[in-house]
């Protein structure tokens, strides 16, 4: 399995230090035997210095380790930025677009890259600081779509950052990286039915007496409404 793009070049983005090379050869070793076997001694070895070296650079494998994945989660963040700020979208169009992103993310990540995807699990299961870093930011992205819908009259609710992280919470069985995962769970409503029922959610109460309970958040979340 070949590393994806971003991580492979990171040497060759970057500025050639040492903490590059460490970084880019951890993550070639992920993607090839896997997060929980590799071993500092494996990334000294590749790099033909001692362990010691290494460690002077990041004090603990688990430093490595997040460096690593702060450059993958970094690109999550960089793609619901760029939703969030696409010009001619409504705040629905940009909500259900940020959804489906983290989606198609979280199960491309499982399918195509196994090795990486088990690191990450390890990461969220350990809560790792950069992870607690990284769920604010997804959810600060959801609360400043939210908040320009309720500036537009196109969602209603009292509290942006509380529907965020409701939204946050209701969505990460499709987008959880221990959850996304897991067929074993109890079957779930498909995306789309979620998403129109989150819509409803934040619909204005003038929505429900025009077009009563069935018809949501008007026509761009019938779109996405259960059928």
């Amino acid at each position: 399995m070949q590393p994806d793009e971003p991580l492979q070049n990171v040497a060759e983005d970057s500025a050639p230090t040492t903490r590059c090379r460490i970084m880019a050869t951890a993550n070639t070793f992920f993607h090839e035997i896997g997060y929980q076997k590799t071993t500092v001694a494996d990334i000294a070895r590749a790099l033909k210095m001692s362990p010691a070296n290494v460690y002077r650079f990041f004090d603990s494998k688990k430093a490595i380790n997040e460096a690593v994945l702060e450059r993958l989660i970094g690109e999550v963040e960089a793609l619901l930025a760029g939703i969030a700020n696409r010009p001619g979208l409504s705040p629905t169009a940009r909500l259900v677009s940020a959804i489906e992103a983290l989606h198609r993310y979280s199960m491309d990540r499982y399918e195509r890259y196994p090795r990486i995807h088990e690191m990450v699990e390890a990461a969220m299961g350990e809560s790792w600081e950069v992870c607690r870093h990284h769920l604010a930011g997804v959810t600060g992205v959801l609360e400043r779509i939210i908040r320009e819908g309720v500036r537009t009259g196109e969602f209603e609710t009292p509290d942006p950052a509380v529907a965020a992280g409701c939204i946050h919470v209701a969505i990460a069985r499709y987008t959880h990286p221990l959850l996304v995962c897991q067929p074993i769970l109890p079957p779930v409503p498909p995306l789309d039915a979620m998403i129109g029922f989150l819509l409803r959610g934040l619909a204005p109460a003038r929505a429900y007496s025009e077009a009563g309970v069935e018809g949501g958040a008007g026509s761009e979340a019938e779109g996405c409404a259960p059928s």
